[in-house]
């Protein structure tokens, strides 16, 4: 069993940034693919980033390309998000996921079977 819970959600004007973070328990860190979505009212949950095991292989949501940085630090069992330049449509509780397989399918929230709570994300104009 793997527990997650995510901090550093805020109110933030237009064009702020954030990191956010994902602190991991109950099964070896490093061994899990990590990964983040959000989801905001009334739509679907989306894939924003995800990052393999060495923290060296990435991948990014069109939208938050060159915008977001995925990161991971194994000695401390967290997975950040840096969030820049964001924008209201940025808007969203944030859900950190992992899953101790890295698949092609990786943007599919249905790929993870551990989810934490989220952390809410506001960007005002």
């Amino acid at each position: 069993q793997v527990q997650l819970v995510e901090s550093g959600g805020q109110l933030v004007q237009a064009g702020g940034s954030l990191r956010l973070s994902c602190a991991a328990s109950g099964r070896t860190f490093s061994n899990y693919v990590m990964a983040w979505f959000r989801q905001a009212p009334g739509k679907e949950r989306e894939f924003v980033a995800v990052t393999t095991w060495s923290g060296i292989n990435t991948y990014y949501a069109d939208s938050v390309k060159d915008r977001f940085t995925i990161s991971r630090d194994n000695a401390k069992n967290t997975v950040y998000l840096r969030l820049n330049s964001l924008k209201p449509d940025d808007t969203a509780v944030y859900y950190c996921a992992t899953d101790s397989s890295f698949s092609d399918s990786y943007y599919l929230a249905s790929v993870y079977n551990y989810w934490g709570q989220g952390t809410q994300v506001t960007v005002s104009s």
